[in-house]
């Protein structure tokens, strides 16, 4: 263990699925990023949630050295080991009074990893609490299995195929954050998030990470080396990015959602047939 989660914390991530809140950064640094983020729709124009949605580290140099912050990278690790690969992540933003929501679901249903080990790190760059719609799981739904989704499409949820399942809500515990703290949950986990009521933004990063022996079960695919040794070869090398917009790594990031996009068009036409 690398002592970033005392042994309780790793207990409690493995009995019960979730864990938060832990801190990577201080207020003002998340503020910094919260910028950086702000920065980036006003120049390209675009809401965060519809260019930053698969691999969102391709973006930026700075991404990529988020994702491998030292604090998060070594909670990581103290749950699934030192061999550590990023295949993806995400940009979340639900603005004040927004009625988006993310609805009940579980991270395996879709991600296609063997075997089903993956964490996943929201990093809050803004408050996320109850009024702003922080995420809530139900704890030990990671001890079951994969359940059965269904793809409502519904343009008010921020999940790209409106994926979910129907749970009993009144086992859920909620995770709020204070900007710079981040959660940390299995991928079976349930979990979901309402609408923001707040009169700010919700803004956060989510980082997948795996441990280098998990395979992938969707065809060959890629990730991003963030701590230790790859000695499985599993998965090709992201291109990382050069500099802010790198149009290399923007197109690949592009490609790959261009093709998880696909696949969800091809879904919903079947289901309307």
């Amino acid at each position: 263990m690398t002592g970033v989660l005392s042994p309780a914390q790793v207990a409690h991530f493995e009995d019960e699925g979730y864990l938060c809140p832990v801190r990577a950064l201080s207020a003002a640094e998340a503020q910094l990023y919260r910028r950086r983020i702000e920065d980036f729709e006003q120049r390209t124009g675009e809401e965060v949630n519809k260019r930053l949605k698969i691999k969102a580290h391709l973006a930026f140099p700075w991404l990529v050295d988020l994702a491998r912050h030292p604090r998060i990278v070594s909670a990581v690790q103290d749950i699934i080991g030192p061999d550590v690969l990023l295949f993806g992540s995400s940009a979340f933003a639900k603005n004040a009074r927004d009625p988006r929501f993310v609805s009940w679901h579980q991270d395996s249903a879709y991600y296609g990893l063997d075997p089903h080990e993956e964490v996943t790190v929201w990093l809050a760059l803004s408050r996320a609490n109850a009024l702003s719609g922080c995420m809530k799981v139900i704890p030990r739904s990671h001890r079951g299995p994969d359940l059965v989704h269904e793809e409502t499409y519904d343009t008010h949820n921020l999940l790209a195929r409106g994926q979910k399942v129907t749970v009993d809500e009144s086992l859920a515990v909620e995770m709020p954050l204070e900007p710079g703290e981040f959660s940390m949950h299995h991928e079976r986990t349930v979990h979901g998030s309402p609408a923001n009521m707040s009169d700010d933004r919700r803004i956060g990063i989510a980082f997948f990470y795996m441990p280098a022996h998990a395979c992938s079960t969707l065809g060959r695919r890629s990730a991003l080396l963030v701590a230790g040794e790859d000695r499985h070869g599993h998965w090709d090398k992201d291109p990382e990015p050069k500099f802010d917009l790198d149009p290399d790594s923007l197109a690949f990031m592009e490609s790959v959602w261009a093709t998880y996009r696909d696949e969800a068009t091809t879904r919903q036409s079947a289901r309307i047939a």
